[in-house]
């Protein structure tokens, strides 16, 4: 045991650790405490280390240099029965379900209740139902994983790292595909599990959840340790100026914009039981964003004016012009000029498969055919000019965009509507799952987007970041429109737009 490490309430010890991929060094020589009982979050753009740390920790990767230790025993690479009986489990953003297992049988996945030598069936459904509880959610225990949503997917990894007892446990972006209501149980379980004593470290892009739930914050740059205080000593700026050793602008919004005519016009948008007689006007010049509460109607409203919404009615004005709404996502696009950049990049949003130039011409292939070829270099070109401006952090080759972090795949998802160029842009969750520099940037590209005459509308169930961008802001309640504000003359508090996103729910 090395010196120092005798305090009872130091769970996890790392010395000196340190983890080098050929001569690249992604964790260097990093010293840290991480103490039972206590919530202790890793924040760093992306590339600062912070999964390659958690990886050692857990002892899914071999460090170069250095030790880490739970509970005074080192952690040997390797043996993931070893870390589970040191009392360490790990949830990592790569989903683990199998998807021809039932959700009872992922969550009892290599820890199964037995009865001598038989599975012990009734136990295990009788523990199942009291996670669920606890997430007050209610999902079908015969259900197979691939039949449930990611977010769902998601609970049950983290249901399977609380069924082991742990004593450490750790997550890396647990809550980035969760709902707002699934985020909130899951910050509450952890806080639950802390008081417990068990150790809790949590990987994060999320400032604002951070510092809610946290004791202890380290950063992370360059893969070295600049410092660790306690939550209630950092401040959002503070974080974002350790994480990047610069000040970076929160906020976006033009003070003195212009704008021109309205562009898009829409009147009466309905979807049965969904949406009722939305009415949206979005101007030249202007970004209009969408407020509301998970399940109010948002992600319906854009997917009904990209024409993805076969159910939804409505009038329809371009440039002053009345149109048939969009019957289909490609008339949208071809006859109406309207883009929406999607929820689920990986789903939706991307061709994972397929090179960097190969997404971004994907919107407008008759741009880059010469005769009968692809012009590869045509594509190249384009792609490498806009990702410059969004300052994707990696060349542009013909590697699979599977291969990128996050942030540089939402870069890629956008470049590709920013190549077609549409009159009307719509950004459903913009900045999920991405790291803050990752997210002023794309931002900023949102208000450059918008500056050249086009029109954006963007939703986020981060409420902050709609309000510091939008210079007009819609509230959405139980599918309707409850309140638009004009965020240059009349912005509202952020606890005014929460009150009037709930005038609908009573």
């Amino acid at each position: 045991m090395l010196a120092g490490d005798r305090d009872s309430t130091v769970a996890i010890a790392c010395r000196g650790l340190t983890k080098r991929f050929g001569l690249n060094t992604v964790v260097d020589g990093v010293d840290l405490d991480i103490h039972a009982g206590r919530i202790h979050s890793l924040v760093g753009a992306n590339g600062a280390g912070k999964s390659t740390l958690l990886g050692m920790i857990s002892g899914r990767i071999s460090p170069s240099d250095g030790v880490a230790l739970a509970f005074g025993s080192e952690i040997v690479a390797g043996k993931p029965r070893r870390a589970r009986e040191l009392g360490i489990a790990t949830v990592y953003q790569e989903l683990t379900i199998v998807p021809q297992l039932s959700a009872v049988a992922n969550v009892f996945l290599g820890d199964e209740r037995r009865r001598r030598v038989l599975l012990d069936e009734k136990a295990m459904q009788a523990r199942f139902a009291e996670l669920c509880a606890e997430f007050e959610l209610d999902i079908p225990p015969k259900t197979l994983g691939r039949d449930l949503s990611v977010a769902t997917q998601q609970v049950l990894e983290i249901m399977r790292a609380m069924n082991s007892d742990a004593r450490v446990m750790m997550f890396d972006e647990p809550t980035a595909a969760l709902s707002q209501g699934e985020r909130d149980n899951f910050l509450r379980i952890i806080q639950r599990l802390s008081a417990s004593g068990v150790a809790v470290v949590l990987v994060s892009h999320n400032l604002g959840e951070v510092l809610d739930v946290s004791a202890d914050v380290s950063v992370l740059r360059g893969g070295k340790l600049v410092e660790t205080r306690p939550a209630a000593k950092w401040q959002r700026e503070d974080l974002i100026h350790a994480m990047t050793g610069e000040a970076t602008p929160l906020s976006v919004r033009d003070e003195h914009p212009v704008f021109g005519a309205p562009l898009l016009e829409v009147e009466n948008l309905t979807v049965p039981s969904v949406l009722s007689a939305v009415s949206i006007v979005a101007r030249r010049g202007e970004i209009v964003g969408l407020a509301g509460l998970v399940g109010a109607g948002r992600t319906t409203i854009l997917r009904s004016i990209a024409g993805d919404e076969p159910r939804a009615t409505g009038t329809f004005r371009l440039d002053g012009e009345t149109v048939t709404a969009p019957r289909s996502v490609r008339d949208a696009i071809v006859r109406l000029g309207i883009g929406r950049v999607p929820e689920e990049r990986k789903i939706e949003g991307l061709h994972l498969q397929r090179s960097i130039p190969d997404n971004v011409a994907m919107t407008d292939w008759h741009r880059f055919i010469t005769g009968v070829f692809v012009n590869k270099r045509k594509q190249y070109e384009v792609a490498n000019d806009l990702l410059t401006d969004l300052r994707i952090s990696r060349p542009i080759g013909e590697y699979a965009v599977g291969e990128l972090s996050g942030g540089n795949q939402q870069k890629v998802a956008i470049a590709k509507w920013l190549a077609r160029k549409p009159r009307v842009l719509l950004f459903d969750e913009p900045t999920r799952g991405i790291d803050v520099i990752a997210k002023v940037e794309v931002m900023a590209a949102i208000r450059r987007y918008a500056r050249e005459g086009h029109a954006v509308i963007v939703t986020s169930s981060e409420l902050e970041e709609v309000v510091d961008i939008s210079d007009r802001l819609y509230v959405v309640s139980k599918g309707e429109i409850v309140e638009n504000y004009d965020m240059h003359s009349s912005p509202p508090t952020l606890n005014e737009i929460i009150q009037r996103s709930f005038a609908k729910t009573g």
